[in-house]
């Protein structure tokens, strides 16, 4: 369905000269409208996928599947298409009766299973991070540096959307994995389609909202939950993926001027489900909401751009800022002995342009503590202090316990955008380290003991140095893994020795020094970022941005595994347990990926 609403295709000319008689007939409208893309027979070209045995569309009602055609997928390269009704109504029922086999049935293979919602099994991957601590630190050991050679692709499940970023979670067998409005509930073993849940992207959205981009699902005993493009918080039936509740995470949607949307994977801390927000690209008041879980009332909401007498609000001296950013766009973290909600923060808005926003402009590019109770501020760290090159710090809040400068702490691990490594205590926010960890940081100086930044040129570079990807943290070897990106070039301070160089890189936590790192190939300007993997078999799985999923030695960096997925990586990797088996899945472009020996 690739081609234009207006185009006709070849094969049915003598059709429509003839003046034959098929505006009634599914089969000749898809002759007329997608068979150059999707083929003849419909099991899909070089151009487009089959349309038929498809389980993707088998999932969709026929409402859904008329939103579909009449929307299009910019993403895809499929355009809209605006047929008469006649002829939408007869090419939905064709496209419905190409899927009888794969389409599901009444009941699914959960429903009416006896599973033990709520109580995880060892090797479950749980949340987006895998753990409330936001470490992708796994205990799995089965793959490890002697064997990691024999790792082989196990199945692929395909999702109708390019340029995925999700991380799947699994629990008793199922996947659960995201595309844009979409979640499909798989079986971990095969790749089989289980169930899947899809409503039409929402039209009028801004950013990266409007391209569909979802990060992935919570899951809480019965219950999934997953926020949609505009920036509502759904759950469904975790066994039949029906819908259960709905709620608009906004205090009013209808508001036109905040632009909301929904990235995201939301984050379960006891009987609620914590969400945030995105748009601070486009204007937006930021907020990190709270829901109860059963019921999807809201709990609390806290407001990352105060307001007039709100504490922060004398940092925007301007006056009110009704839409000063401070985005929500990446998932937290949550210490339970702390009872502590860490929750980073992205730029304040307009991002490059600050004579509207003089101050420090808080709560932005922040990491907030808070309590899960009532959402009230701990403490908070605020990276870059009025930023101005959109160093916003939704980079994962990592929290660790270790021994420091020889001294048992509680750590928060944070790699932040603004190109500096800091070690926070996370109990109350103390600043115990901050190193830049490029090779060329000239936007300051360095960090103060107040933990304010010297800054020397708020244009200066870099404003890319890490970014939302995932970063992980090893007990063994005291070193921190995230990709960087040595990059000066299209700064005020541009240096032609900095064209820009990406790299997979070990910090020693204790100093901020480079352990080891891994230049990546390809050009820095393919804005493409992938996340990390740590396991206790004594590996680092990434993401290559440009093509690669690899496996290396976490004391050294030595590659040990590669296979080539030739397409751009965009999504953090997971590991977990099935049958006593170790597997490890990543997301690459449109395809879920799950490995194991």
């Amino acid at each position: 369905m690739r081609t234009s609403a207006s185009r006709v295709i070849p094969p049915v000319l003598g059709l429509l000269l003839t003046g034959a008689s098929w505006a009634s007939d599914g089969r000749q409208v898809y002759l007329a409208r997608c068979v150059g893309c999707h083929g003849g027979d419909a099991r899909g070209t070089g151009k487009a996928p089959g349309l038929a045995a498809n389980p993707h569309l088998a999932g969709l009602s026929a409402e859904q599947l008329r939103g579909v055609i009449q929307r299009g997928s910019p993403a895809t390269g499929m355009p809209s298409f605006d047929l008469p009704s006649s002829d939408m109504d007869a090419l939905v029922t064709y496209v419905l009766t190409l899927n009888p086999s794969t389409r599901p049935p009444a009941k699914t293979a959960l429903e009416g299973k006896r599973i033990s919602w709520g109580k995880p099994q060892p090797g479950d991957w749980l949340t987006y991070n895998g753990k409330l601590s936001a470490n992708r630190y796994s205990e799995l050991r089965q793959i490890d540096t002697a064997n990691v050679s024999a790792l082989k692709l196990k199945w692929i499940f395909p999702v109708p959307s390019f340029g995925l970023e999700v991380t799947p979670l699994a629990s008793d067998g199922v996947m659960y994995t995201t595309g844009p409005n979409q979640v499909y509930a798989i079986d971990a073993s095969t790749g089989e389609l289980l169930w899947k849940y899809a409503r039409p992207q929402t039209k009028g959205l801004d950013g990266d909202a409007s391209l569909g981009t979802n990060r992935g699902v919570a899951i809480r005993e019965d219950k999934v939950f997953f926020v949609t493009d505009n920036a509502h918080l759904l759950a469904l039936d975790r066994a039949t993926g029906r819908l259960v509740w709905e709620t608009p995470m906004a205090e009013n949607e209808h508001d036109t001027k905040q632009h909301y949307g929904g990235t995201l994977a939301p984050l379960v801390v006891n009987d609620t489900v914590i969400v945030g927000v995105a748009g601070a690209d486009e204007g937006i008041r930021g907020f990190i909401a709270c829901f109860f879980a059963d019921s999807g009332k809201l709990k609390w909401r806290h407001w990352t751009v105060p307001h007039k007498g709100e504490p922060g609000f004398e940092t925007w001296t301007a006056g009110e800022p009704e839409m000063g950013g401070g985005s929500s766009w990446l998932t937290g973290s949550y210490d339970a002995e702390a009872n502590t909600l860490y929750w980073p923060t992205g730029n304040p808005f307009p991002d490059d342009e600050d004579h509207s926003r003089p101050g420090d402009n808080l709560y932005s590019d922040c990491i907030l503590a808070l309590d899960p109770n009532t959402g009230a501020l701990k403490w908070h760290y605020q990276f870059t202090p009025h930023d101005v090159r959109d160093r916003d710090a939704t980079e994962p809040p990592v929290l660790v316990d270790a021994v420091f400068h020889g001294k048992p702490r509680k750590l928060l691990l944070h790699a932040d955008r603004n190109g500096f490594f800091y070690v926070l205590d996370r109990t109350n926010g103390e600043l115990l380290l901050a190193k830049p960890f490029l090779r060329r940081v000239d936007w300051a100086t360095g960090i103060g003991p107040d933990g304010r930044p010297w800054v020397k040129d708020p244009e200066g570079c870099p404003d890319d140095a890490a970014n939302w990807s995932s970063t992980a943290y090893s007990p063994a070897t005291g070193l921190y893994y995230f990709l960087a990106l040595e990059e000066c070039d299209g700064s005020p301070l541009s240096y032609p020795d900095q064209p820009g160089q990406r790299y997979l890189r070990a910090l020693n936590i204790q100093t901020g020094d480079i352990a080891w790192d891994v230049p990546q190939p390809g050009p820095a300007k393919a804005k493409t970022w992938s996340g990390v993997l740590a396991t206790a078999g004594g590996l680092i799985f990434y993401g290559k941005p440009l093509g690669g999923f690899d496996a290396v030695d976490e004391r050294t960096g030595k590659t040990l595994w590669h296979f080539p997925t030739n397409v751009r990586m965009k999504a953090s990797p997971m590991t977990f347990l099935l049958d006593g088996k170790q597997y490890v899945a990543v997301v690459a472009g449109p395809n879920l990926l799950c490995f194991g020996l």
